[in-house]
């Protein structure tokens, strides 16, 4: 599949280099000081207050549900968080890297509102509102191959349906490999993300998060193999309340976790003993 143009002028200007501009290039580093800044007072802030936002409207809604009452049963690692100043950076450089290039970057960090649901795109490149996603090699192909659609285990369609009702555009997201630099662009017409009716899943949101009633599990758990034990798939593995959620998992005894070479493994039954050592907390 042959580049987007925007693209293909970003890997232009990095391989040729550009006549940026001291405006530009000031400009830049008070983003990038600020970026920085910002995530390291957020940990010095008070604690969180829960709202909906069009950043987290497309995630499950048990898992929202959660969000809004309790504390994550587990902390972002320091690595992790390193990890998230990464791709706030990779956005600002990206979107950088794009004006440089000719293309019209406007209205960065712009508020959105759909039902009284604010979010803020990340900007909007020749009329287009563009969010900027930083994805592992693995997660990036389903941007590159345009089959994000079916696995969206964060919501990210959700997310640029909401900004662009608010905005009235078409959308696109500008994927950036974290791990290789390969950059792909794809692009949402305004009427394919308008059929996903952002507004109705805004009011059954709002509706879910002041509702006592625990909504069911946003995915089942799986086989693991053929040893007769199950597991958490991906998305439930990533959830910072699958603790919770899982309570009943292994008789009441709740999760059970062993590391495999691969990773950790969260087992909701185990039929028989893994040949791996188990996690205790």
């Amino acid at each position: 599949m042959p580049n987007h143009p925007l693209v293909d002028d970003i890997y232009r200007v990095v391989s040729e280099g550009a006549d940026v501009t001291d405006e530009q290039v000031e400009q830049f580093g008070k983003q990038l000081s600020g970026i920085i800044a910002d995530r390291l007072r957020e940990r010095k802030g008070d604690p969180r207050e829960f709202t909906l936002r069009m950043s987290n409207i497309g995630k499950g809604p048990r898992q929202l549900w959660y969000e809004s009452r309790y504390e994550p049963d587990e902390t972002f690692p320091p690595h992790t968080l390193v990890k998230f100043m990464f791709g706030d950076v990779i956005e600002a450089l990206v979107l950088f890297l794009a004006g440089v290039a000719g293309h019209d970057v406007t209205s960065q960090q712009a508020e959105v509102d759909v039902g009284g649901v604010k979010g803020h795109i990340d900007a909007d490149i020749d009329g287009v509102t563009v969010d900027v996603k930083s994805a592992s090699t693995y997660a990036f192909k389903k941007f590159a191959n345009g089959t994000l659609a079916e696995d969206d285990p964060f919501g990210y369609i959700d997310q640029l349906a909401g900004y662009c009702k608010a905005r009235g555009t078409d959308g696109a997201f500008l994927a950036v490999d974290k791990q290789n630099g390969h950059i792909t662009y794809l692009q949402f017409d305004k009427e394919d993300l308008e059929a996903i009716n952002i507004e109705d899943r805004v009011e059954y949101m709002k509706e879910l998060i002041t509702s006592d009633k625990e909504p069911e599990r946003c995915y089942s758990d799986e086989p693991d193999g053929m040893s007769g034990n199950r597991k958490l798939g991906t998305n439930c593995s990533y959830c910072p309340f699958k603790r919770r959620c899982w309570a009943d998992a292994n008789d009441g005894l709740g999760l059970r976790v062993f590391a495999y070479s691969n990773g950790p493994r969260f087992l909701t039954n185990v039929a028989k003993e893994p040949n791996v050592p188990e996690i205790t907390f």
